[in-house]
């Protein structure tokens, strides 16, 4: 068998992707993932360290992708920070949908729950930058000290709703995953009011989804 032409990161993200999904499985060695796709083992380790360093550039790469869709858009630029925030999320979330085959498999195989996952460090670090950029934390204290600690435990709480989003999105059976975009909506508004003290039609709008949702009605 030829060799392949010049292995490029995102070449190698395919290739694991697609052997993930042919095998049900992690490749068993870097050793054996690359004499499969018949390059040499020495290449890998030019991109990786580890399996799991490749599968944490993946959930980074939807992310980069996400942000690259957005900024094309000329009505983005115009959004107030609630818009680009619900903006992110939908295109975000299609993003993984494209891919819902590979991102269920890895995050369903993985142990100890969406917090304990490594492989989402570094999406954790690009969500909380992005969310910085924007004017997410409601009331301005007077005290700098304070205002900081409130920015970043603001900040903290919307990678925390991104993970309860992504395990809703992981359970939705819905068709077109509506129900994941009824989420989303209704989410991201209550967490809005929440932060601008404004909350009590959405927050109980928002519980009132939940509730039919783990109830089952209709």
């Amino acid at each position: 068998m030829a060799k392949n032409t010049k292995l490029t990161k995102d070449k190698l993200i395919a290739l694991y992707m697609n052997s993930v999904l042919e095998h049900n499985e992690t490749p068993k060695s870097v050793y054996t993932f690359a004499k499969m796709n018949n390059f040499e083992e020495s290449e890998f380790y030019s991109f990786f360290g580890s399996f799991e360093a490749l599968e944490s550039s993946i959930f980074e790469t939807f992310f980069d992708n996400t942000i690259k869709t957005l900024e094309k858009s000329k009505d983005y630029k115009n959004y107030d920070d609630q818009n680009r925030l619900l903006s992110f999320y939908f295109t975000f979330f299609g993003n993984l949908t494209a891919n819902r085959s590979y991102v269920t498999q890895v995050l369903h195989s993985s142990k100890g729950g969406l917090n304990h996952l490594k492989k989402l460090k570094p999406l954790r670090n690009k969500i909380l930058e992005f969310v910085d950029q924007l004017d997410l934390s409601g009331l301005e204290l007077k005290n700098k000290r304070i205002d900081d600690i409130k920015d970043r435990v603001v900040n903290e709480s919307y990678w925390v709703q991104m993970l309860v989003t992504l395990k809703f999105w992981l359970d939705d059976d819905s068709a077109d995953f509506e129900k994941t975009d009824l989420f989303i909506e209704k989410s991201i508004a209550a967490s809005f009011e929440l932060a601008h003290t404004k909350p009590l039609k959405s927050v109980v709008d928002f519980g009132k989804f939940l509730f039919k949702e783990k109830m089952g009605a209709h």
